[in-house]
């Protein structure tokens, strides 16, 4: 990313904190993803120096340009384990490939990784939110990435030759994990994973629309839940699932009213965990019958977790609203048409609800590794913690609380942004001086 793009983006970003007010991204165009109300923009920083500083507890809203590499910085104490998380929004319509995507690495001052994660568009090469996260861990057993101190989040964008170098706008949400009371247990090993998949749950069938996205994930529970989904879209679900608890998931495409073929990787379904981090995706293709994506088998949620083999098992180590995350791939109206189809989602949370690890102190946000009886209820009844028709709403939720400035963070300023970067991109282009596309896994 040249100098002059980092200038330009940081300006204007600053223009948007300055002066816009909440708006649609264009008059009569829905937005593809429902960016949290309230969440303060910020412009990433080509270098560590520049790096605006993310809190824990807090959403934010950027953008990251066609080969971009953005960095963003934490200050964080000797006690706690942060965690970053970043969703990307490419623009409906665009050309993606199956290796595109968004990688996200934790620093410390000394450039060391502390980790980092690699999300893509896989075999669905359709343009949809993704998210990746990073993590620094205090942990006894690890020498690195302990320290007080300053740590860097970089978020890279990885492109293959050909695909679409609009900007991606972006939501970043930082959170923050205390110690244990007692250091029994931290370093505990995971229990092996059961893998025999349950039988999909049965019984009656509920509707339940789909949320546009994280903040707006609607509850479900374990049940049946049935909803239309259109070609290019992606709905948001979030299940409370506590420590010792088990979730299992299976979204399914109801057959097409007419046409013949065969989309592959028509149907994604990923899992999310309560900050956002990827546990696991499932896919399905599609050929005009009833098709099912199924979550492999993953442990019961543990803190113990952390300290597993796999990526996915590790991302089962917190209480919490996990996200089930559906995507119809926007190919498949070439084949079957423009729908809606109809889409079942089959979930189960099983086993009995279990203590916590006995945390020091509090999450920030607060509450964000608990279950409570209010998110039960919202699971059955349909109603998001802390939304309409919630009589506990006062009280806040247990999702990411955000930072309510006035005239931060709306979709038609940060339009005027994603316009500018466009523009110097592809002019740079054009006159031979443009980066090239972002570093692969």
């Amino acid at each position: 990313m040249r100098p002059v793009v980092v200038a330009v983006a940081a300006a204007v970003l600053g223009l948007v904190a300055a002066v816009a007010a909440p708006g649609a991204l264009a008059a009569g165009t829905p937005d593809p993803y429902a960016f949290a109300a309230g969440a303060r923009s910020v412009a990433g920083a080509a270098s560590p120096g520049g790096a605006p500083r993310l809190e824990p507890g807090r959403t934010y809203r950027s953008a990251l340009p066609g080969g971009g590499r953005l960095y963003y910085r934490l200050d964080l104490d000797a006690a706690a384990t942060a965690y970053v998380s970043a969703t990307a929004v490419p623009a409906p319509g665009g050309a993606v490939a199956a290796t595109d995507g968004l990688r996200v690495t934790v620093r410390d001052a000394h450039g060391t990784s502390c980790s980092y994660q690699t999300a893509r568009f896989g075999t669905s090469r359709s343009p949809h939110p993704i998210a990746a996260w990073g993590a620094r861990e205090v942990s006894s057993g690890q020498a690195l990435c302990q320290g007080a101190g300053a740590y860097y989040v970089l978020v890279e964008r990885i492109s293959a030759e050909g695909s679409a170098p609009d900007p991606w706008p972006l939501e970043l949400t930082a959170a923050a994990e205390p110690g244990l009371e007692r250091a029994a247990g931290a370093t505990d090993t995971p229990r092996a994973v059961d893998s025999a998949s349950p039988a999909p749950v049965t019984g009656p069938v509920a509707d339940r629309a789909g949320g546009a996205g994280f903040e707006r994930a609607a509850p479900v529970g374990q049940g049946v839940w049935r909803d239309r989904i259109r070609p290019g879209g992606t709905l948001f679900y979030r299940v409370p699932v506590d420590w010792g608890q088990r979730l299992d998931a299976t979204a399914g495409l109801g057959g097409a009213g007419g046409g013949s073929g065969y989309a592959d990787g028509a149907l994604t379904l990923s899992l999310y965990n309560p900050v956002r981090g990827s546990v696991e995706e499932a896919y399905a293709g599609y050929s005009g019958h009833p098709a099912s994506a199924v979550l492999a088998p993953l442990p019961p949620v543990a803190y113990a977790n952390r300290h597993g083999f796999t990526d996915p098992a590790k991302g089962m180590r917190f209480a919490g609203s996990y996200y089930l995350v559906v995507h119809l791939a926007a190919q498949t109206a070439g084949v079957f048409g423009d729908g809606p189809y109809d889409l079942t989602l089959r979930v189960r949370v099983s086993g009995a609800a279990g203590p916590g690890p006995g945390y020091a102190g509090r999450s920030e946000p607060a509450g964000l590794f608990e279950v409570t009886a209010r998110d039960r209820e919202a699971a059955a009844g349909g109603r998001v913690p802390g939304g309409p028709g919630d009589p506990g709403a006062a009280a806040g939720s247990t999702g990411l609380r955000v930072l309510a400035a006035a005239g931060l963070g709306t979709g038609t300023a940060l339009l005027a942004v994603l316009g500018v970067w466009t523009l110097t991109a592809r002019r740079a282009a054009a006159a031979g001086t443009g980066t090239g596309a972002g570093s692969g896994a």
